[in-house]
């Protein structure tokens, strides 16, 4: 059995020399997180943004519920005698049922139109990443040219070329120029450059696979985030979208619910029984929006997120 032997004192005194001229190092304080004021600081701030911006959508829901008599003599953020049911009906019915008609339409030209322009994009970005070509980062930055340039701008060009193409008036004249989305081509290269490793696709040639079946199999499920986050905001420019419909179309049957709601307001002084169906149709143009961020939030955080970890 093994016995432990002291130090000698020689060794021991020499070693409580050193540690004394070692210097101590300064204890840091603790942590103590931030401080009750600042949280209560924080709170109070965030409380009063959310109310804020809740505010003109929870007026819109409580002056659904009404008809035009309690729209007038009741306050704007008192319920009414709930006549949403009645307000809704009365909406699909008014005019031939006009207002389910450019539901429709919101739906084809935000629909149809940012799945379109979500692949094209995709593809764009895609290619940017992925290939090195002459005259490459020149032609991306005349792409990113076009963030800089205001939809209202480019409006009048776009209508006169609708008009000598026959398209005035049309779909086509809403679906077409949605199609280019050069904020849609940045985050498609960022997230082509951040997802798709050059290795695997060179692993999809080597076994045979050409370009396009290299992005249909290999690249295209990697950048599903970015598919999701690119869909969901082209969805949301092009279901806002105002002043390209209201240059190009005439008929009211292919007004979006924006611009047909708009022409119901104009006429409010004349026709003033439309109060309720205005609100209650603005109310319902929310459904869509909320529908979609509310179902793919989970993909469109994961890609707003991409890239900011390791």
């Amino acid at each position: 059995m093994a016995v432990d032997t002291p130090a000698p004192p020689r060794a021991t005194a020499r070693a409580d020399r050193a540690s004394a001229r070692r210097p101590r190092r300064p204890r840091r304080p603790r942590s103590t997180g931030p401080s009750w004021s600042s949280r209560v600081a924080v709170n109070t701030l965030l409380a009063v943004v959310a109310v804020y911006t809740l505010m003109p959508l929870s007026w819109l829901l409580l002056n659904a519920t009404k008809d035009n008599g309690d729209l007038f003599g009741r306050p704007g953020f008192r319920l009414g005698d709930f006549h949403l049911l009645t307000n809704i009906a009365d909406l699909f019915t008014h005019q031939d049922g006009v207002f389910g008609r450019w539901l429709a339409n919101s739906l084809l030209y935000s629909g149809a139109g940012a799945l379109a322009s979500t692949l094209i994009s995709l593809l764009a970005g895609y290619a940017f990443a992925t290939y090195r070509f002459r005259g490459r980062e020149q032609l991306y930055g005349l792409v990113l040219l076009g963030i800089l340039v205001p939809h209202t701008v480019i409006s009048l060009p776009m209508y006169l070329l609708a008009s000598e193409a026959g398209l005035v008036n049309t779909y086509w004249a809403v679906l077409v120029p949605g199609l280019v989305n050069p904020f849609g081509v940045y985050l498609a290269r960022v997230f082509a450059e951040a997802y798709v490793p050059p290795e695997t696709l060179e692993a999809a040639r080597m076994d045979g696979a050409g370009e396009l079946r290299a992005f249909r199999s290999v690249a295209l499920p990697m950048l599903s985030p970015a598919f999701v986050t690119i869909f969901l905001f082209t969805f949301t420019a092009s279901w806002n979208n105002f002043f390209l419909p209201l240059v190009m179309l005439n008929d009211s049957s292919l007004y979006p619910v924006g611009l047909g709601l708009y022409g119901w307001n104009a006429v409010l002084p004349q026709e003033p029984q439309l109060y309720a169906l205005v609100i209650t149709g603005s109310l319902l143009s929310v459904v869509p929006l909320a529908v979609a961020f509310l179902s793919l939030q989970r993909h469109w955080r994961s890609g707003l997120t991409a890239g900011a970890v390791k």
